[in-house]
């Protein structure tokens, strides 16, 4: 078992831009594309992370400088620190239930798909981290490995059976058949964006249509006009850096960086779904030839949900939001720092459920951020704790470190059961049981 967990922590290790492409033509070719097919797919859609990565690093470059002279301004005195996911998958990974997670996850996935109580495979194994952050707090909490994995396995189950039943809505939004969404965090944002739009339909019905309309070229408004993303890019750009202070040179540049950001994010992600569409054709194939009648997804990153404009304009927005949030919320201890720049992630299943609505997505983005500062205060003891056992180095002026990611309601519902022992675990156990159960026979009556 050392073996194997050693191999697939090696493959984890290589970093998304080599695994990812890696699993995808290993998919290819499981499902017979033609190998050549497979693997330019799998590079295809490496490139397009590379591109996504080099696409938000105006973000992070531009954003980190911003964020530091807002702290300085407002004198925000929190002393939990926002590492960022990628510190806190990295910890998540460290643990002892994250070193044993990517082949625990596949097999609990191929088990599910074998018992047809999902039909979605996941191949997003960088974000099993999400699973394995769930399984070590549950651990820590309990001394109990067993109790641990069984709550990864949960947050895995959960995360596909959501995956499952927002597929239809994803693929409508991005133009590709045959994908879902089961990224850990992501997921668990979808019970709260379901009821908020059912809210919006009682106490807010004028929102209900399509917010951003094709504009006709003849009949330009300025409203119109700056409801486009490059302008709306421009313009948040240039009031984030004068509310800092910035000279009107260098608030024109962050400017145009944001503009930049607006443009390019789409033609990026389109470069993932060109890769990503002979896989998911030649799957859904497949699988429908070996298993008359049944559908499968392709599980992916919710990265690919940034290239939808409404996204990436409400991320910009929820930049300055979450600051201001983190100054008025109540018990809340973090600053929102590493995980600042990432804004459009935590809403990417906003803009799919509310069908691509600004005002829904903005109002859905502003509780979302409330709710992800409160729960990853919360686990900041347990972030601290895994960070120091891990020899991360503490920020200066910081008493704790948490990540905004790990915000998750998925984690601290399974983990606050958990806090009756065996009791918690049974009990998680028939959460996750109901919650298979439940939605397959709802599937059934549509069906």
């Amino acid at each position: 078992m050392e073996f194997i967990s050693s191999i697939f922590n090696y493959i984890s290790g290589l970093g998304s831009y080599v695994m990812i492409p890696i699993m995808i033509t290993i998919v290819g070719l499981v499902v017979r594309l033609k190998p050549i097919k497979a693997l330019k797919a799998g590079i295809t859609v490496g490139i397009g992370l590379i591109g996504l990565d080099i696409v938000l690093g105006l973000i992070w470059t531009n954003i980190g400088p911003v964020a530091e002279l807002f702290v300085e301004k407002f004198n925000l005195n929190l002393t939990t620190i926002d590492t960022g996911w990628g510190a806190a998958a990295g910890l998540a990974f460290s643990t002892t239930i994250g070193s044993f997670i990517i082949p625990f996850i596949i097999l609990v996935n191929i088990l599910l798909l074998t018992f047809k109580l999902t039909r979605t495979v996941n191949i997003d194994i960088w974000n099993y981290w999400h699973y394995a952050f769930s399984g070590a707090t549950v651990y820590m909490l309990t001394n109990n490995i067993l109790y641990g994995f069984i709550a990864a396995a949960a947050h895995c189950a959960i995360s596909l059976r959501i995956a499952d039943m927002t597929a239809p809505i994803v693929q409508k939004s991005l133009g590709i058949p045959g994908i879902s969404i089961p990224q850990g965090f992501a997921v668990s944002t979808v019970p709260i964006y379901s009821v908020l739009d059912r809210v919006y339909d009682t106490i807010l019905p004028w929102t209900k249509d399509k917010q951003d309309k094709k504009i006709d070229s003849s009949k330009l408004s300025f409203i119109s006009v700056i409801a486009e993303p490059i302008f709306l890019g421009l313009i948040i750009g240039i009031l984030l850096g004068l509310s800092v202070g910035y000279a009107i040179g260098n608030s024109l540049q962050l400017g145009m960086s944001m503009a930049a950001l607006m443009y390019l994010l789409p033609r990026v992600t389109k470069i993932i779904m060109e890769g990503l569409l002979p896989i998911s054709e030649q799957t859904r194939t497949f699988m429908q030839k070996k298993y008359q009648g049944a559908e499968f997804y392709i599980g992916l990153d919710s990265a690919v949900l940034l290239g939808l404009p409404t996204t990436v304009s409400v991320g910009l927005l929820l930049i300055p939001v979450s600051l201001f949030l983190a100054m008025i919320i109540p018990m809340n201890t973090t600053l929102p720092l590493g995980d600042l720049a990432a804004t459009a992630f935590f809403i990417s299943m906003a803009t799919p459920m509310h069908k691509d609505n600004f005002i829904r997505t903005l109002i859905s983005g502003t509780i979302m951020m409330a709710v992800v500062l409160l729960v990853a205060s919360f686990f900041a003891p347990m972030i601290t704790i895994f960070a120091q056992g891990g020899g991360m180095e503490i920020p200066a002026g910081a008493v704790q470190v948490t990540a905004l990611s790990a915000g998750n309601l998925i984690a601290l519902i399974i983990y606050q059961l958990s806090r009756l022992g065996f009791i918690g675990i049974a009990l998680v156990i028939a959460l996750v049981a109901c919650i298979l159960y439940i939605t397959r026979q709802r599937k059934k009556e549509t069906v």
